[in-house]
């Protein structure tokens, strides 16, 4: 089943924890990415740890192989990360780095690549070939390089559980019926990411700006559970 991630796209502390605690109840992971991140460090992640979050922290590292490795250590010696990210387009030498480093000092945590960001269209990146097929192509590469899942738009989610079923799939990207897709392009809803095969669900905006979050987060749930059972 489908596992809601509450992405925490806030610019301070206080915004984020103030909302934090007002999901606790509904919510067991949450993201911290780059808005957050640069506007808190790495403090946030320790006081989510203490409300009981999973922490899925996305900040996409892609850089020379040795850079990202010291990234990588960084976050995993702090003890407070779950789940965090490296974009897959940084080559095999970066990503098994990252690989090796996170085995040796954190294997439950969950090394996740990034394919192509749901903001982007075929057109976006030049390409003469479906979209589709650069992102099960880095899929591939993904689990060839020893990577835990991959980070993909709801939209290639079918070809990747056909093809590597084997990987965590996450997935941003996500709208319900009635909201504006704003800046992304790769979009489905919940029910339609379940039915095929979503592991977890990054859902920001849809909740963050409900005026009753509680309700929208049950919304989500129940249309989660449609999902899996049709």
């Amino acid at each position: 089943m489908s596992e809601i991630i509450l992405a925490l796209d806030f610019s301070t502390r206080e915004q984020a924890l103030h909302f934090a605690r007002q999901v606790k109840q509904e919510i067991s992971w949450v993201k911290v990415g780059l808005e957050l991140f640069a506007g808190t460090g790495p403090a946030i992640l320790e006081e989510l740890k203490k409300l009981d979050f999973n922490i899925f922290l996305d900040l996409k590292f892609f850089d020379i192989p040795n850079t990202v490795k010291g990234a990588v250590k960084n976050i995993l010696n702090s003890g407070m990360v779950d789940m965090f990210t490296i974009h897959l387009l940084g080559g095999q030498q970066m990503v098994k780095e990252a690989v090796s480093i996170k085995n040796s000092l954190c294997p439950k945590a969950i090394l996740l690549g990034v394919t192509v960001l749901t903001s982007l269209e075929q057109k976006d990146l030049f390409l003469e070939k479906p979209l589709s097929n650069l992102v099960l192509a880095l899929a591939e590469k993904a689990l060839e390089w020893g990577v835990d899942g991959i980070v993909s738009s709801p939209l290639e989610l079918e070809i990747i559980r056909n093809f590597y079923s084997q990987l965590i799939t996450v997935t941003p990207g996500i709208r319900l019926k009635n909201d504006a897709p704003d800046d992304q392009k790769r979009t489905l809803t919940p029910y339609e990411a379940t039915k095929k095969g979503a592991n977890f669900l990054v859902i920001g905006r849809s909740i963050t700006t409900s005026p009753q979050p509680l309700q929208t987060i049950n919304h989500i749930k129940k249309q989660i559970q449609k999902g899996v059972h049709q």
